[in-house]
C-alpha cells in the first residue's frame, strides 16, 4: 500500500449565487490522514474528499484567526500594564501565606 495518497479537487462551488473564486491544488497525505477524510466521506459526513479538505482549512483559518486575536489582545494587555506605570514591590511570603489560606477556607467549605 502506498504510504501517502493523492486528492486532486477538482469540483467548482457555488458562493451566494455567484461563483467563487476556484484555484485547483494537488494535495498530497499521509495514508492516515487520507484513510481519515474518506472514512469520513463514506460514512456521509462529507459529499466529497474536497468538501472535506475545504473544511479542514477553513478551521485552521479560524484557529489562526483566533490566535492573531489573542496575540493582539495580549499586546494590548501588555501595554497597559506598562503604561500604568511602576509595580509596587510584593511581599512574595506574605502573599503564599494569603494563598493558602484561602485555599485552605475553600477546602473547609466544601467539607461542609
Amino acid at each position: 500500500m502506498n504510504k501517502y495518497a493523492m486528492f486532486i479537487p477538482t469540483q467548482t462551488w457555488r458562493m451566494e449565487g455567484a461563483m467563487a473564486q476556484i484555484e485547483r491544488m494537488t494535495v498530497v497525505f499521509p495514508e492516515p490522514m487520507a484513510s481519515q477524510i474518506r472514512a469520513a466521506v463514506e460514512a456521509g459526513e462529507y459529499a466529497s474528499t474536497s468538501e472535506a479538505v475545504r473544511d479542514a482549512v477553513r478551521l485552521w483559518s479560524d484557529r489562526r484567526q483566533l490566535r492573531a486575536q489573542d496575540l493582539d489582545r495580549l499586546q494590548q494587555a501588555w501595554d497597559a500594564g506598562k503604561a500604568s506605570g511602576s509595580a509596587d514591590e510584593v511581599d512574595f511570603k506574605a502573599l503564599r501565606q494569603e494563598a493558602r489560606q484561602r485555599l485552605a477556607a475553600s477546602h473547609n467549605d466544601r467539607e461542609r
